[in-house]
């Protein structure tokens, strides 16, 4: 893991916590809210990644004694940077588990600290889980695509600095086999998967003495690029010639790689040679800035594709960028909150709160998320956020809590799990939302909906500032 101090923040986030502090409100207990407004990629749901993380780092942020002398020289009042020395998160936070599928405007994660230490941890908190969130969802859309095929993660090269670090992670959560990121591989226990590069092979006189040496020298894991030169006359040929040495060793060509040129064709008439040859076994793998949409092209062509390795794509979020969470102060100093835009999608729900997936008597997810007071006990229908004449009847739905204490008192309470039992949680939930929320065009519009208390406190707050 990356190390982090807690100057991994925002200068306002200090500067307003230096108020706080003079103000005397330093115990002043604060509710933060963490959510996004839009879905990535035009898509139907989201992936939330890199809970696992956020709690590890939390548990240790510290200011450092050169952390302090730097925000001296800040011009940051003395007192406040004595209390920073003993800086610690002890507050608690509430989530959903790092896997779920998510969606926009609800809370995904709840933060209840002092307001200084609630503060302080927002921009690592954003930073943390939009990236991985939106690689994760990402890698679930290739995933989608690609069926039973391996996925590796190639894309640390083209990564935005140490962001490809975490984008590993991210992708298998999302459902991705392997990655080429060596030190993610060693940090996070992923499997790690490479093959050659074309300057390996160009170093050579000739393809075929590389392949040799490549394979003398990675024989339990051979896979050989096939495109530096011509891939059916002189890549493939060569290929198939070191295989059949590689058998009379006692070994196996694990698989070829395209990575240039008509996939879809070139991977289907390499697949005809090697089987003609009884190398039935040896795989084929194609990278070339390939994403979800050029996956899912490449197979409905009929390309003979066993692995995809996916790169720049992946890693940077293509085209999005960015996920547009969001951390909104919903109660503090014993009172609700709530921030009033002429734009109401920007309108905040104040309180604490608690999240339910809605589901049918046989327990199937019917499509829909109710946001409600934490301590509510009788909901029996759910309003639209922002359009109070769409309601919907809860009378006959069973109601699954899902924000849970993950970290109470600053300590993690979460068991800490394996990316790939991450992985398979994500998997089971994702298999749980209705096929209409999952295709690619048009996806249906998953329902979100606000308790009746939770309109009325709302309302109440509008009015209040409004007078």
């Amino acid at each position: 893991m990356l190390d982090f101090s807690a100057t991994y923040t925002d200068q306002y986030q200090l500067a307003m916590s230096e108020v706080y502090f003079k103000k005397g409100q330093k115990d002043h207990t604060a509710v933060f809210d963490y959510y996004f407004r839009k879905l990535p990629y035009d898509g139907g749901y989201a992936i939330f990644a890199g809970l696992q993380d956020l709690l590890k780092i939390i548990e240790g942020l510290r200011f450092s004694e050169k952390d302090i002398e730097y925000l001296k020289e800040q011009d940051f009042d003395a007192d406040f940077l004595e209390y920073l020395k003993d800086f610690k998160f002890r507050g608690n936070i509430y989530s959903v588990l790092e896997g779920d599928v998510v969606f926009p405007t609800r809370p995904i994660l709840q933060v209840e600290a002092n307001i200084i230490e609630a503060q302080i941890i927002e921009t690592l908190l954003l930073n943390l889980l939009n990236f991985q969130t939106l690689i994760a969802t990402k890698a679930s859309r290739i995933k989608l695509v690609s069926g039973d095929r391996a996925l590796l993660d190639f894309g640390l090269r083209r990564a935005q600095g140490p962001g490809g670090y975490y984008a590993t992670r991210a992708a298998i959560i999302g459902g991705f086999n392997g990655t080429s990121n060596v030190i993610a591989g060693r940090d996070f226990h992923i499997p790690v998967s490479g093959t050659m590069a074309h300057s390996f092979i160009q170093s050579y006189d000739d393809e075929l003495s590389a392949f040799r040496d490549f394979a003398e020298g990675r024989p339990k894991d051979c896979v050989l690029l096939v495109d530096t030169y011509d891939t059916l006359k002189s890549g493939l040929p060569n290929a198939i010639k070191v295989a059949k040495e590689m058998e009379e060793r006692g070994h196996k060509l694990m698989a070829i790689r395209l990575d240039s040129g008509d996939l879809a064709y070139l991977s289907k008439e390499s697949r005809k040679m090697l089987d003609k040859e009884g190398l039935d076994y040896v795989k084929i793998a194609a990278s070339n800035q390939l994403e979800e949409d050029v996956i899912k092209s490449l197979l409905e062509q009929g390309a003979r594709i066993d692995i995809f390795g996916v790169g720049t794509n992946l890693v940077i979020g293509r085209p999005n960028g960015a996920l547009d969470g969001v951390y909104k102060l919903a109660y503090s100093n014993e009172k609700p909150r709530i921030k009033i835009s002429e734009n109401i999608v920007k309108i905040t729900l104040p309180h604490k709160k608690q999240v339910y997936r809605l589901r049918d008597s046989a327990g199937k997810c019917v499509g829909g998320d109710l946001i409600a007071l934490s301590e509510e006990n009788e909901m029996n229908e759910m309003i639209h956020p922002f359009e109070p004449y769409k309601q919907m009847k809860l009378d006959r739905l069973k109601k699954e809590a899902l924000l849970q204490p993950v970290m109470i008192g600053g300590k993690s309470k979460i068991e800490q799990k394996s990316l790939q039992e991450i992985a398979k949680y994500s998997a089971d939930r994702l298999a749980e939302i209705p096929l209409e929320y999952k295709r690619f065009n048009n996806p249906h519009i998953y329902k979100i909906g606000i308790s009746k208390a939770l309109k009325q406190e709302r309302d109440n707050l509008i009015d209040a500032f409004k007078k």
